[in-house]
């Protein structure tokens, strides 16, 4: 409702051929999936948010993009579509080529995540990881342990394949992606 108010005055106003419309949201929520009831695990019911664009003229109506974005590429894209500079400090990557309906050939194979306060009042373990388009990897380092998922044959992430012989290799190059990323991003928590 609120979002058909907000486009309704939009076009009531004039201001819809030249805004951009964004909708996003928090992380998702557990109600028991993976036997937990918060959101700051790495599984995909809360690594997963929505992100809807509306940009006339630029973006094509219906369209999808399945390239691996984050909330931090926000900024960036905001910076570039309002013409101003992008801070070399900032981590993400304006996503206005994506928008745009451009293939961006170095655009990220993967996505880097971390969670690292605990003890506190959520009770999450300390734990870092990594997932690409079809697998995942997730450090539980306060437990020493460790999760790897095929998220093609596994969307609810059921199995952990992490000792299975058959995904070593996988597992082994996601572990130097992993590391790769804690390095590029400054992470010197674990």
């Amino acid at each position: 409702d609120s979002v058909g108010k907000l486009m309704a005055y939009l076009k009531e106003s004039g201001l819809d051929k030249n805004t951009i419309v964004v909708y996003s949201s928090d992380q998702g929520f557990y109600i028991g999936d993976h036997g937990m009831f918060d959101k700051r695990w790495m599984y995909e019911e809360s690594l997963k948010m929505p992100l809807v664009v509306k940009w006339p003229g630029v973006t094509k109506p219906g369209s999808k993009n399945e390239d691996l974005v984050q909330n931090l590429d926000y900024a960036e894209t905001f910076l570039e579509a309002a013409g101003a500079p992008i801070p070399d400090d900032m981590q993400g990557k304006s996503l206005v080529p994506l928008l745009k309906g451009e293939k961006v050939a170095d655009w990220r194979d993967s996505i880097y995540y971390h969670y690292y306060e605990y003890p506190s009042v959520h009770m999450c373990p300390k734990h870092n990881g990594v997932r690409g388009k079809r697998y995942k990897l997730m450090q539980i380092y306060e437990f020493g342990e460790w999760e790897f998922y095929d998220l093609e044959k596994d969307p609810d992430e059921k199995t952990n394949l992490y000792h299975d012989p058959e995904y070593q290799e996988e597992v082994t190059r996601m572990k130097a992606e992993l590391e790769s990323l804690r390095v590029q991003y400054g992470d010197e928590t674990v």
